[in-house]
C-alpha cells in the first residue's frame, strides 16, 4: 500500500537559514504520525511543505503518490483532499458558523446551498457544536472556535488531516474539547499528522512519534516506547523538561 504522504530528502531555506535538512519519513492511511520537538526545530514548516503553503528547496513530498513538488501538479486539487487546521482559528468573523463551514465547499467543491448546509450541520453534530451554526465566531470559546474550524476542514471530504499546535492557542480548560475530537477522528481511521505539545494525545493516540530538532528527525519509534525509554540524548534531555 502506498504511503499517505512520503517525504524524500527534504530541504528548506529561508535565505541562509536552513530550516530542514534532509527530511526523510512517511505517514501510511490510516495512521496517526505526532511531530513534537523545541521552538524553531522545524516541525511547522514540515507541515507547511506537506500541503505546499511553503515550498521546499529541495527534495520530494508524495500525497497519494502525487508529488506536491513538481510543478505540473494541480495544487488545488491535492489540497482539496488535505484538511489542514492550524493554531489560530482563521475563521470569518462576519460570517456564521454554519456559512463558514459552507464557504469553501460551495466555491471549491461547486456544492449547492442545501447540500452544503446538511454537509456542515452534521460535521457540526460531529465536534460537538449542533447548536451553534447561527451563531457568530466571536460568540464561541477559543475551544469551540477551534471544533468548528476542525469541522471547516471535514466539510471538505479530505483524505487526511494536518494539524499545527491545533490546542496551543487555547487556555487549558478547553485542550480536552479539542484532543477529544481529535481522537475520535483517529478512531474513525482518519489520516493524521499532528504537530503537537500534548504528549498524553500523542502517547495515547498516536501510531509514531517524530522528534524533531535542528532541522533533522532526531528519533521517531512508536509513541509509548520513545516516551518512556527515548534512546538519543537530546530526546531525553527534552523529554525531561516537557514531561
Amino acid at each position: 500500500m502506498a504511503a499517505a504522504i512520503e517525504v524524500l530528502n527534504l530541504h528548506k531555506a529561508f535565505g541562509d537559514h536552513e530550516v530542514l535538512k534532509g527530511i526523510d519519513f512517511h505517514v501510511d492511511p490510516g495512521q496517526v504520525v505526532c511531530v513534537i520537538g523545541p521552538s524553531g526545530s522545524g516541525k511547522s514548516t514540515l507541515l507547511r511543505c506537506v500541503n505546499r503553503l511553503e515550498t521546499p528547496t529541495s527534495g520530494q513530498i508524495l500525497v497519494g503518490g502525487v508529488d506536491v513538488c513538481d510543478p505540473a501538479t494541480d495544487l488545488e486539487q491535492v489540497r482539496s483532499r488535505i484538511g489542514m487546521v492550524f493554531q489560530s482559528f482563521n475563521l470569518f468573523g462576519h460570517m456564521t458558523v454554519l456559512d463558514n463551514l459552507c464557504l469553501a465547499q460551495r466555491r471549491v467543491l461547486g456544492r449547492d446551498r442545501a447540500e452544503a448546509e446538511a454537509i456542515g450541520h452534521a460535521n457540526l453534530a460531529k465536534v460537538g457544536l449542533p447548536e451553534k451554526a447561527d451563531a457568530l465566531p466571536a460568540q464561541l470559546s477559543g475551544g469551540q472556535q477551534q471544533r468548528v474550524a476542525i469541522a471547516r476542514a471535514l466539510s471538505m471530504d479530505p483524505d487526511m488531516m494536518l494539524f499545527d499546535e491545533p490546542t496551543s492557542a487555547l487556555d487549558p480548560e478547553l485542550v480536552g474539547g479539542v484532543l477529544d475530537v481529535m481522537r475520535r477522528l483517529a478512531q474513525e481511521g482518519m489520516t493524521m499528522m499532528v504537530v503537537t505539545h500534548e504528549m498524553g494525545f500523542a502517547r495515547e493516540v498516536g501510531d509514531k512519534l517524530v522528534f524533531m530538532d535542528g532541522g533533522v528527525i532526531v528519533e521517531e519509534g512508536n509513541p509509548r516506547e520513545v516516551l518512556a525509554n527515548p534512546q538519543q540524548e537530546r530526546t531525553q534531555r527534552f523529554l525531561s523538561n516537557v514531561l
